[in-house]
């Protein structure tokens, strides 16, 4: 399974890893493209950490660079401020992450500056979205029921997309967005939510990053995303730090694959990435999984 563009990436990035990490550079669009075709790591990853505390989410509490920026809508933003190692702020109010360069960013159709796309909910409001408040009337019964049988189709509809990705990359075909599924946990539910809220969004390198709400997202700032929408992470990691996020191994339902320049993951057995995308607003859910050597993978325990 997986595809040559994956394979392990050029030996020159190797030398560009240093103990911080993750999917863009301090500069939002400073940093330079990686040549070639692969998708695996071109830098070596960081052996993963041990497993978390009680709480898992203790190491990504409140504090952490890039939370809570403006959510404006309008062109992608490419802010030229640096953040220091605590993600300071731009000039312009919203700082980015420091972090090394994603060596897939040239497979992820980075956005030009004349491209506009409105920023998106916050990722609790996206997740909320799928859950009902209060006691359903029988109304509501039936109502849900008629959209259970439209899940159930829209399904069917999506495994007919499987077969056949959008021409240019892997991306699936229609809405661009996956079906929720009803039998698994409400936190996954909330998760693929929160990531089809932004998944045809334009790739920013450091896009996400000072802010959840953000008009364009790079690998760890997408990633993070839908982690918050299913109440899994609380401000925007980098794809180093996604590397010692919740537990070591592979999850029954959520699996991220993270090392210091590029992540992504897979949520119900779907691949999520920005790498591999058929164009600049294609879906992040991919048709086929990938190669994942030169990955640590990364769970949320019980799921």
């Amino acid at each position: 399974m997986g595809f040559p563009r994956r394979v392990i990436g050029t030996l020159g990035c190797a030398f560009t890893v240093v103990a911080l990490a993750a999917c863009g550079e301090a500069k939002v669009g400073s940093g330079g493209p990686a040549t070639g075709s692969s998708r695996a790591s071109a830098a070596a990853h960081s052996p993963a950490q041990a497993d978390p505390a009680s709480d898992p989410r203790a190491h990504s509490g409140p504090g952490r660079s890039g939370h809570g920026g403006s959510g404006h809508s309008g062109s992608v933003h490419r802010g030229s401020g640096h953040a220091g190692a605590g993600g300071g702020a731009t000039a312009s109010g919203r700082g980015v992450a420091k972090e090394v360069a994603d060596p897939l960013e040239a497979e992820s159709y980075p956005a030009p500056a004349s491209v506009e796309h409105a920023s998106a909910d916050a990722p609790a409001k996206a997740g909320a979205a799928i859950v009902a408040a209060g006691a359903p009337s029988n109304a509501e019964i039936r109502s849900e029921l008629e959209r259970m049988h439209a899940v159930e189709r829209g399904a069917e509809h999506a495994r007919t997309l499987d077969l056949t990705p959008v021409p240019g990359g892997e991306s699936i075909g229609g809405a661009g967005t996956i079906p929720i599924p009803s039998g698994v946990p409400e936190a996954v539910q909330k998760v693929i939510a929160g990531a089809n809220e932004i998944a045809d969004f334009p790739y920013v390198y450091g896009g996400g990053h000072a802010s959840f709400v953000d008009n364009a997202y790079d690998c760890s700032g997408s990633v993070s995303y839908a982690l918050a929408a299913g109440g899994l992470l609380s401000a925007p990691e980098t794809s180093g730090e996604l590397e010692s996020w919740g537990a070591p191994g592979p999850g029954k339902y959520i699996t991220v694959y993270a090392n210091a320049g590029h992540t992504y993951m897979y949520v119900d057995g779907v691949l999520y990435d920005t790498a591999g995308r058929s164009g600049e607003f294609a879906s992040r859910w991919q048709v086929q999984p990938t190669d994942n050597e030169g990955y640590v993978a990364r769970h949320w325990p019980g799921l």
